[in-house]
């Protein structure tokens, strides 16, 4: 299988799995605290670390018809979240590329 390569972030504020305590992301890297995700709050990063992603799916989610994938813990694959791949909306196009990760499945770091 190989050896698994976990990235590390520095500072205060990492959001990391709750499952495994893996860094996921940094404070410095939320775009928006103002979403909702299939089990509650959860927030728009611009990049994320330590993910692996499913395939393209099409899904009607509250903004209207994505493309997105469900991302996973690199290191337990427990599902944190989606990436926005495609928004057929135009007013929505700001999500492309952009990373949900959602509240219920991180664990921050203060």
């Amino acid at each position: 299988m190989g050896l698994l390569f976990v990235q590390r972030l520095e500072g205060d504020g990492v959001f990391k799995c709750r499952r495994c305590r893996v860094d996921a992301a940094s404070k410095d890297a939320i775009i928006s605290r103002d979403f909702y995700g299939r089990s509650g709050r959860a927030y728009l990063f611009d990049h994320v670390v330590n993910i692996s992603l499913g395939p393209n799916e099409d899904r009607y989610l509250i903004t209207g018809l994505h493309t997105v994938n469900d991302i996973y813990c690199s290191c337990c694959q427990q599902i944190l979240g989606w990436r926005y791949e495609k928004a057929y909306d135009a007013s929505q196009k700001y999500k492309e590329g952009k990373f949900i990760l959602e509240r219920a499945r991180m664990w921050k770091d203060s």
